[in-house]
This record gives structure tokens, C-alpha cells and sequence, in this order.
């Protein structure tokens, strides 16, 4: 089977109108309590919060009605983590805020929770780095010394129910669907069992809640601590219906282990920089130059570097001038000084001295000696006169009539704390190239880190995947297996511009440091915390541009778009790595809120449209390998990525337009995936070092279920099941598979081709359709594996004879 041609399924909308615009606009909030707005959306709202420059953030809990509400606050452009809990009451989401941006979420109705990360935890994690990096040194030269589911109801269904254990926890976690959900919002009553040959109701029972988004009922669920494993639970609805299913076991953990007898890992021992992840990286290649290879990406970013900057003048915005280098800071720009000077005396005029890179400006002054020059005419003589060094504007789009108040001399600073050793030019992007054969004739394997740039735990789990694979070539035969079948390529940072402003700067840091805002806009030094591009909106499908909700145009949101689709160089490099037309797998990671996640990513408002859903056999293809995948993370220390937090993004996260890995999916076909790491952007090291482990088993299960893609020559099987249906005359018909495959059929005796009927899904989560037909129906049919291979060697070019044939009705007996 062919891999999807996304161009045929992408849908363009339209940019938002005037109606819908107010979506992209900072709206007023639905309150915590009923998820109606406050105010509705303000006509004069800003275009995002402020965030003042020299104020850090902290990551709080913000407390929301519904979905509704939750679409709302990612319209605003407010800075999200990654992490939304969607409990009885309500949503909670996680917002990275500075205190006058907490301020501004309260004034506008939100309520604020707890602080769950401040300024000083990131300190602290650059403290423990730097501590490490020291004590791994002092180690270094001591050492150097030393050398010198199934269920029948009338109006309800259940979808899941997965027992699963997280540390010591035992864990029931059950999805549902009732009839009248959409218009009831009643809760769902789970009875559970306490295992096989109990009565149902002596394991306890407990309550699972309706599950809305956008307006839209999509099933009821939730997850309660059990005492004994159950074998069966009942559901019960207010219309005393009920349904029974068994459970099934959420990522089993086997006896059988991959790593073989003296496997290697545990290789990363402190956070990196950008910089220091490609220093690996490099040595890796080298120490290893058989299997491995370092190519430098074909775009370069826009680089750790601004130009110097400082706003003038009182505190009232028509008084105030902003003054921009043209010089980058670290090339001449940081050496420029403004002086704003009351001259002392009368009826003086408005002057520029520029005397190397100091600029002076004289303010006029009346009769009384009193200065007058405004903003506006300030700037309007700096441009005239030191336009060779400078460029001057009044502050945020102001007309600039207020009068300026003299400055003493000022330096002019591009504020950035890095050292030196961090290069300040346009910085290349660097992927390690890993496998045997490297020339495109192997399946491809595409692993890449921090497009946020605050993500610091998922750089480290590419490091330590990259060092176990070539570390244990030479003796372990697994990985051995791996690295002669597949070509991998591991991006550590897309984005290593932002990471390194992120651990130098300003610890919150989410997107690029390119600032594409205009004068008229946050240009000013006062806002170069906010500036960026979020490198996971900027992509080409489902899009803002499309007309898809999740990010903004606003140049200081945290959902920032860009000018354009693929307007980055950070994008334009994951479109290169994508466009090698081998690359059959990817593995997006991020941080946090323990999710892993596939397309679609994305949703249009208000009726929330969705990206077209992967088929039946497309997504039990990547429920399959996601259960492989999170099965070896679980393996680390027995902590399950839980099945709320699993499956497409739009379904268990929010709307993200124009995000990778919907890019990866419908442009180029790949089998894509993300990882959310953690709870934390930067937790503390002992438990950075259990992630990066415990992901990295993921990462390399994702190498496995690749090599096992390769290698499958095995052909789907398939039989058709008859039931007997309400409707007169007519009979129930589903499709069985042997694996994840693809099911095309004709009910008019014809053969069938790949352009014959696609047998479907019943909808989100509820597994494979079923057909209504007359009794007596000629049902023609084949399946096709995601990896090809075709039931029986049969040729569906209208020429294969060798298809199944039966006819639907009920069997004997």
C-alpha cells in the first residue's frame, strides 16, 4: 500500500475574516466557572499580553470551564506549555506567564492556580549544570594526576478500558460513549469486577465524565486507582443501560529484554547548550566515522545576535524614543552611546553631535528655557543626522507628540549574556547521520530536538539514542540489526539560536530570537523577550494560513507563525531532512505533560474541522507501534504514558496549526510521532537523567518498529464477520485484519481495486466500522499491510482473480 499523497486530502481555508479575526486577537476570557466570556472579545485588545523585558517567567496553572474556553486562551497567543488536564470540573492548562502577564489574566477573568515552576528552578538547574560540568573537570584532572475491546448496549458503547500501573499505582483507565451525550451532560457510572470469576461491582466503581471539544461530544472518560486488577467492567448510563467489556493490559512490560548482555547506555550526565549537543555529536562521528556521518543542514539560522537597543525618555509612551543600532551589537553596535541633553539655556534648537560612536542630542528649548522637542521630532533629527549608525522611532506606533525628558548618556546593548564562545553569527544546524549504508537505499528514520527552545530534557534523549546506537554496534546484535538495515538521521536542537538564548538569557525562552515585529509594533528593546518565531507553527499544512486555529499573528506571541508557511530557516531545514524520499518514520520530542501524540494536529473554528484523520488501518498502524514505543519506555522504571495522553493531537492536546508533524504526515507520508517528555521544560537533574533514559528506550523501540517495517514480508490475512441487524432483511458486516492493514471491498460483485471502497472507522477511538447490507450481499475484498504486502499476492489492478469472495449471511446455528 502505497504511502498517503497528502496533496490530495489538504483542504486550504480561508484567513480568518473580520468576524473570525477576533480569534487571532487577545479576546476576553471565558471564566473558570461557565465558559461564557467575561466581556466577550474586546475590539480594542491588544495583539498579545506584555511581557516586559527584564521580568522572567514561571510556568502556572490556569483553570478553565471547557473547550471552548481552552480555544479561546490559545487564541490569545498566551505562552502554553504542553501540558492540558481535562478533569470533572474542568481544564487545566499550564501557561508560561511573567507577573504582569499573570496580572493581565487575572484582570481579564482567567483564575490562576499554583506556581509550579519559577525563575529560581531554572537558576537552580543552570546551577546543578554548571556544578556537574565543574565536578566532572575536577574528576578529569584527579584522573590525568593519577596517570602522571468488545461490548453490546443499546445506547452505550465502550471504547477502552486499559489497566495499566505507573510506579506502584494499579490504574483503570476507561473511554465510553453514550448515545445522548451530545445534549446530556451526565456522567457515566463504571462498575468493575476484582478479576476473572468475580461478580462486577466487587472491584468498586467509579464515575467517567463527558468529554467536549469545541461544541462537539466526542465520548466520556477518566482513570481511577483500583486495589486488584479487574477482568471485567460494566458501564451503566442515566437511561440504565449497559454495556461490558473485558480489560486489557496497557503496555505490558515482557519478559524478554532487547538489550542483550552488555549493553552501554547511560551517556549523558549534565543539561547541553546547542553548542555542546553538536560538539557531541561531531566526536561521536568521529570516533565512529564507519557508521556515522555529520552534515550541516542547508539553511543557517538567523544566529544568536541583535542588534544594540534602548528606549528614551519618561514613562508615558508619546514621550518615549527607541533607538536601534544598524550594526549588529557584537559588531560595533554595544560600542554606540545616546546622550538626550538639556542644553541650559534659552531659545536653543534641536541639535545632533555625533562624535565616533557617541551621539548627543541637544533638545530644544523656549523662551523660558524650558525643553520642547517631542518623540517625534527627536527622532525625526537622530534619523537626519546619525542615520549612518542608528535608526530612531517612537515608541510602539505612538505619534510621539509628548515632550522627551533629557537622558543622560546611555550605552546602547544587545543585552545578550552569553559568552563568547557562543558564536553570535548565523549558525549552522547540524543532523548526525547514523547506519551502515547512508546513500538513501534504506528506510529512513528521522529523530530532531528543541524547536522549543526551553525544551532542555528531549536533546539530551536524541544524545543518548545516538550514543547507544553506535556505542554498541561492535557487540550487541540487535543493534547491529538496526544500524545495517536503517539510515538515521538525529537532530539534536532545530532551533539552536533560542536554546542558547534559553540557557543564557532568558530560561522561558519558546521560540526562534528572529524578531520580525515592526516598528510600529514590539520592535523596542523593552520587548525582546517575546520576540521569535514558535518553529512548530511555521510549517506548510493545515496552517494559520490555512485558516487553522492553535497560532497567531502577532509577533510577540508564544504562538507566533511567522510572516509566512516555512518562513525559518530552523523550518526549511526539517522540510530538507523531510524531502529525503526514504524517510518512513519520525519521532518529534518535546516537553512536557507525558503525552505521544500523531496527526491530525490541527482543527479549524468554530466547528472544529478537523485535518482529515489517518484510515483505519493507518491509524492501528500507529496505535500498534505507539503501544511497542511507550511499552519500552515504560520498561525504565515502570511510568506509563497513559491512554487519555495518547493519539492524535487535536484529540488529546489542543489545535496546533501548521506543527511538524502534521508536515512530516500529509506532505511527505511519513508515520510521524511526538513525544511530550516529562512535567517539566527543566526539572531537576536526577530527574532529567530518568527521562532521557526512559525516552531513549522509546526512541530506539522506534528504530525497531522500522527495521520490523523493512523486514515485513508477511501478508495480511482477513475474514468477514456476519451479525444479525434491527433493520429488516438486512445483516451486520466488519472486517477482521490479522495486523494493521488496509480493507477495500465491493458489494456489487465487481473486483476490488485501491479505488474501491476503503472499510473505516466508526469514529474517534471507536475502532472499525460496521457495514449495514442486505442479506445475501456479494462482498468482494483484499487487505494491504502499511509496509505493502499484499493478502494473498493478490493484484488489485482490476486484473487479479484471487480476492475473497463470500456472501453476507448469518451462519447456521
Amino acid at each position: 500500500m502505497p504511502r498517503p499523497v497528502p496533496s490530495r486530502w489538504r483542504r486550504r481555508f480561508p484567513v480568518a475574516t473580520a468576524a473570525g479575526a477576533a480569534l487571532l486577537m487577545l479576546a476576553s476570557p471565558a471564566t473558570a466557572v461557565s465558559g461564557t466570556p467575561a466581556g466577550g472579545t474586546r475590539a480594542d485588545a491588544p495583539a498579545a499580553l506584555d511581557r516586559p523585558a527584564d521580568e522572567q517567567a514561571s510556568v502556572v496553572e490556569v483553570f478553565l470551564a471547557d473547550q471552548a474556553a481552552l480555544d479561546e486562551l490559545v487564541a490569545t497567543g498566551v505562552d502554553l506549555d504542553h501540558h492540558v488536564t481535562r478533569t470533572g470540573t474542568g481544564i487545566v492548562v499550564h501557561a508560561v506567564v511573567t507577573p504582569t502577564e499573570t496580572a493581565a489574566l487575572r484582570r481579564m477573568g482567567y483564575r490562576i492556580g499554583a506556581t509550579l515552576h519559577d525563575p529560581a528552578d531554572s537558576a537552580q538547574r543552570i546551577a546543578e549544570r554548571e556544578a556537574t560540568i565543574a565536578g566532572h573537570r575536577a574528576d578529569n584532572r584527579r584522573f590525568s594526576a593519577s596517570l602522571a475491546p468488545s461490548a453490546t448496549a443499546s445506547d452505550v458503547r465502550i471504547i477502552r478500558a486499559d489497566y495499566y500501573t505507573s510506579g506502584t499505582d494499579q490504574v483503570l483507565s476507561v473511554e465510553a460513549k453514550w448515545g445522548q451525550g451530545q445534549t446530556a451532560s451526565d456522567a457515566l457510572t463504571v462498575a468493575r469486577d476484582s478479576g476473572p470469576g468475580t461478580e462486577i461491582g466487587s472491584g468498586g466503581t467509579q464515575t467517567i465524565s463527558r468529554f467536549v471539544d469545541a461544541g462537539v461530544y466526542l465520548y466520556h472518560r477518566g482513570a481511577a486507582t483500583v486495589t486488584a486488577r479487574p477482568h471485567r467492567i460494566q458501564v451503566t448510563s442515566p437511561t440504565g443501560d449497559v454495556a461490558v467489556a473485558e480489560v486489557t493490559e496497557w503496555l505490558p512490560v515482557p519478559d524478554d529484554d532487547p538489550e542483550g548482555p552488555g549493553y552501554q547506555k547511560d551517556f549523558v550526565t549534565s543539561y547541553l547548550t546547542p553548542t555542546e549537543l553538536y560538539a557531541r555529536i561531531r566526536q561521536l562521528a568521529a570516533d565512529h566515522p564507519r557508521l556515522a556521518e555529520v552534515v550541516e543542514l542547508p539553511y543557517k539560522t538567523n544566529g544568536y545576535r541583535r542588534k544594540a537597543q534602548v528606549v528614551l525618555g519618561g514613562s508615558a509612551a508619546a514621550s518615549r524614543v527607541a533607538v536601534d543600532s544598524l550594526a549588529w551589537g557584537h559588531q560595533g553596535g554595544n560600542d554606540i552611546s545616546v546622550e538626550l541633553a538639556d542644553p541650559g539655556a534659552a531659545d536653543r534648537p534641536l541639535t545632533v553631535t555625533v562624535t565616533g560612536p557617541a551621539v548627543r542630542v541637544e533638545l530644544a528649548t523656549d523662551a523660558a528655557g524650558a525643553v520642547t522637542s517631542t518623540a517625534a521630532e527627536v527622532v525625526a533629527a537622530l534619523n537626519a543626522r546619525a542615520g549612518t549608525l542608528v535608526r530612531a522611532y517612537t515608541y510602539r506606533g505612538d505619534a510621539g507628540a509628548g515632550v522627551v525628558a533629557p537622558v543622560a548618556r546611555t550605552p546602547l546593548t544587545d543585552n545578550l549574556k552569553a559568552p563568547a564562545s557562543v558564536s553570535r553569527d548565523p549558525h549552522p544546524v547540524y543532523a548526525i547521520r547514523i547506519g551502515k549504508h547512508r546513500d538513501g537505499s534504506r528506510t529512513g528514520v528521522l529523530a530532531y530536538a528543541q524547536e522549543h527552545a526551553r525544551e532542555w530534557v528531549p536533546p539530551l534523549v536524541t544524545i543518548e539514542t545516538a550514543e547507544r546506537l553506535l556505542r554498541n554496534y561492535a557487540h550487541d546484535r540487535q543493534t547491529r540489526q538496526l544500524l545495517d538495515t536503517l539510515d538515521i538521521w538525529i537532530a539534536p536542537s532545530i532551533n539552536p539560536d533560542g536554546g542558547h538564548y534559553s540557557f543564557y538569557d532568558f530560561a522561558s525562552q519558546r521560540k526562534s530570537m528572529t524578531n520580525h515585529c515592526p516598528t510600529g509594533d514590539a520592535a523596542d528593546a523593552l520587548a525582546r523577550n517575546s520576540w521569535g518565531v514558535d518553529n512548530n507553527r511555521n510549517y506548510t499544512e493545515y496552517s494559520l494560513f490555512d485558516g487553522y486555529a492553535g497560532a497567531s499573528t502577532s509577533c510577540t506571541s508564544g504562538s507566533y507563525a511567522g510572516p509566512s508557511e516555512l518562513s525559518e530557516p530552523e523550518n526549511r531545514n526539517l522540510d530538507w531532512l523531510a524531502r529525503r524520499g526514504n524517510i518512513r518514520f519520525s519521532m518529534n520530542l518535546h516537553s512536557s505533560g507525558n503525552y505521544f501524540m500523531w496527526s491530525p494536529g490541527a482543527y479549524s473554528l468554530p466547528d472544529r474541522v478537523s485535518a482529515p484523520r489517518p484510515t483505519l488501518a493507518e491509524e492501528s498502524f500507529f496505535w500498534g507501534a505507539s503501544s511497542r514505543i511507550l511499552t519500552a519506555i515504560k520498561r525504565h522504571r515502570n511510568l506509563a504514558v497513559t491512554p487519555a495522553r495518547t493519539g492524535p493531537i487535536s484529540d488529546v492536546l489542543y489545535s496546533a496549526a501548521g506543527n511538524s508533524g502534521d508536515m512530516l504526515w500529509y506532505r511527505y507520508g511519513i508515520y510521524a510521532w511526538n513525544f511530550e517528555v516529562g512535567n517539566s521544560f527543566q526539572p531537576a537533574w536526577d530527574e532529567a537523567h530518568e527521562q532521557t533514559l526512559e525516552y531513549a528506550n522509546g526512541l530506539v523501540e522506534l528504530m525497531r518498529v522500522a527495521r520490523d517495517f523493512d523486514k515485513d514480508r508477511t501478508r495480511p490475512e482477513s475474514t468477514m464477520a456476519v451479525t444479525p441487524n434491527a433493520a429488516p432483511g438486512m445483516v451486520s458486516v466488519r472486517f477482521e485484519v490479522s495486523e494493521p492493514a488496509a480493507v477495500f471491498y465491493t458489494l456489487d460483485g465487481g473486483r476490488p481495486t485501491y479505488t474501491s471502497t476503503l472499510y473505516a472507522s466508526a469514529g474517534i477511538r471507536e475502532g472499525a466500522e460496521t457495514l449495514t447490507v442486505p442479506a445475501g450481499t456479494r462482498v468482494h475484498w483484499f487487505s494491504v499491510d502499511a509496509a505493502g504486502n499484499v493478502e494473498g499476492n493478490y493484484r488489485p489492478d482490476g486484473h487479479g482473480r484471487n480476492f475473497n469472495k463470500d456472501r453476507a449471511v448469518l451462519p447456521r446455528g
